[in-house]
């Protein structure tokens, strides 16, 4: 198999590369040849490794399922997630606020391969925590429910909401800095056997304006 030529995984970069290096030591093994598993241009990736004999000829796996997973973890492109909310300018206190994202809530897959494996790494978000900027967080197990127009300003959200108890006028900039950060979790599976990896997550930031309500029947969103 130590042809000359690169065998390249063709769509993340991980390739075989020839290196001259003594046969094994031990019995003669069968016909091949030695390769370097390069997964960055540089061969700097941690997931580059060698030399490996490979025989000629082999299409059995000369690197672990596990091993190519965490290249095509690297390849996961998550979303950001976009932060949502109604009423969408100033929120009122003792209103509720819902929330939700619209957009940044979609499993996102990628797939590497070396000669022999081919496998799959795949997020999924299970949560979302909202930091108010009030000093509490709300955890929600989806996306949110969006606020419909004509609906009842002083019913809470279903599913992801908040209800401010004080303005943020003696905050910077008379705003409640507030963040939605996703959780995912990420699974691999490919050449029949599946694995995990510890969860990833996403951030996004937004400004909350806060204003005292004197009269909820008039509050609009």
């Amino acid at each position: 198999m130590n042809d000359g030529a690169d065998h390249s995984d063709g769509e993340f970069g991980c390739r075989y590369v020839p290196v001259d290096y003594p046969a094994p030591s031990g019995p003669v093994p069968e016909p091949g040849g030695w390769f370097m598993v390069l997964c960055s241009p540089d061969g700097k990736d941690p997931d580059s490794h060698g030399p490996v004999w490979v025989p000629a000829g082999a299409t059995a796996p000369t690197v672990s399922p596990e091993q190519v997973a965490q290249t095509a973890r690297k390849q996961l492109q998550l979303p950001s997630p976009s932060i949502a909310a109604s009423p969408s300018g100033t929120q009122l206190v003792r209103v509720p606020t819902w929330l939700w994202l619209s957009g940044g809530w979609s499993q996102s897959s990628a797939t590497a391969s070396v000669p022999g494996v081919s496998v799959t790494a795949t997020a999924s978000p299970v949560a979302v925590s909202w930091s108010m900027g009030d000093g509490h967080t709300v955890t929600c197990s989806g996306p949110g429910t969006p606020y419909q127009a004509g609906g009842d300003p002083k019913a809470s959200s279903p599913d992801c909401g908040h209800t401010y108890l004080r303005s943020s006028a003696r905050e910077p900039a008379q705003v409640f800095a507030v963040s939605a950060t996703v959780r995912w979790t990420v699974t691999w599976s490919g050449a029949g056997q599946t694995g995990t990896f510890p969860d990833l997550t996403t951030t996004s930031t937004a400004t909350f304006r806060v204003a005292e309500s004197h009269a909820l029947n008039n509050a609009t969103r």
